[in-house]
């Protein structure tokens, strides 16, 4: 009897052993499949491309797989609420995303604002005659009497749609409406030839250092007042990825900050291979980058 016992006790730890070692390989698939992650980026949004470029980077360090996918705003939104997208580190907030908040807010969770000193803005050359959107209806010749936009989705177009144009009364002025590719292309091409150009904008965005541009002062606070810069993630993902969401809400990133990533990738180098620029930037600023899984 004694001999059976131990003969049926080598089975049942044999048993234990093989049990054990599948569950360590699903266990491991799983945790591969975990490292695995999408963000989407805004189109033309540099402080997005920016901060995404810089996480990814930041997450590979961590062991993690990061996907950047660019999207338009509508479907990039859709894209988060069905969970076909895990993160987004570019949403503004309370004025320009807020339409796009009202349909997918239920869907998509907020794990904090990374800056609060942002800021829709309407610019002109410096050496303009006009400092404030209050002037600019009588002053539309001045400007070919047109505003260049970008998106036509965007959050800051909506803005000039619905406040800024009626409320100033530029209804009058052609609103242009591409890209934002488009729009500082029509930017350089005005400063270099000295003439007078009405664009939309925003801070935080390298042209502001790169061209010698104004922002319009806005008495009637049509676009708002300084806005948060929220990551926002698809529902679950902070029960998915507890340790990444935890990260991105701590995360923190000053204009100065933002500026000097963004003069790098974008104003300093003419490509679109950012990771061996992000890569340099990292080692220049360990400390800041340490700070951020902290």
């Amino acid at each position: 009897m004694k001999r059976n016992y131990f003969k049926v006790g080598a089975v049942l730890a044999a048993s234990a052993l093989a049990l054990t070692a599948c569950g360590n390989d699903g266990g491991n698939e799983a945790a591969g499949e975990d490292k695995k992650l999408n963000i989407a980026v805004f189109n033309g949004w540099d402080e997005g491309i920016a901060s995404s470029e810089l996480w990814k980077a930041v997450l590979e360090e961590k062991g993690y797989e990061v996907e950047l996918t660019n999207s338009d705003v509508a479907p990039l939104f859709e894209g988060l609420s069905s969970g076909d997208y895990d993160l987004t580190t570019d949403v503004w907030l309370p004025v320009t995303h807020a339409s796009y908040l009202k349909d997918y807010g239920d869907e998509i969770e907020d794990l904090g604002a990374w800056n609060t000193e942002s800021r829709l803005t309407v610019a002109v050359n410096e050496d303009a005659p006009i400092d404030s959107l209050d002037e600019l209806a009588a002053n539309a010749d001045k400007f070919n009497n047109r505003i260049v936009g970008i998106e036509p989705g965007a959050g800051l177009t909506e803005a000039m749609n619905e406040a800024a144009i009626p409320e100033y009364g530029l209804d009058d002025m052609e609103f242009l409406t591409s890209s934002t590719a488009a729009m500082l292309t029509e930017l350089e091409t005005a400063t270099n030839n000295g003439e007078n150009i009405v664009v939309t904008l925003w801070e935080p965005h390298w042209a502001n250092a790169a061209f010698p541009v104004k922002n319009l002062e806005d008495p009637k606070g049509s676009l708002g007042d300084a806005e948060g810069i929220h990551t926002f993630s698809r529902t679950g993902f902070a029960d998915d990825h507890a340790e990444v969401a935890k990260w991105m809400g701590d995360f923190k990133m000053d204009l100065e900050t933002l500026y000097d990533l963004e003069n790098l990738l974008f104003v300093e180098n003419d490509t679109d291979d950012y990771q061996p620029l992000v890569k340099q930037w990292m080692e220049e600023n360990r400390e800041f980058v340490d700070g951020m899984t902290s």
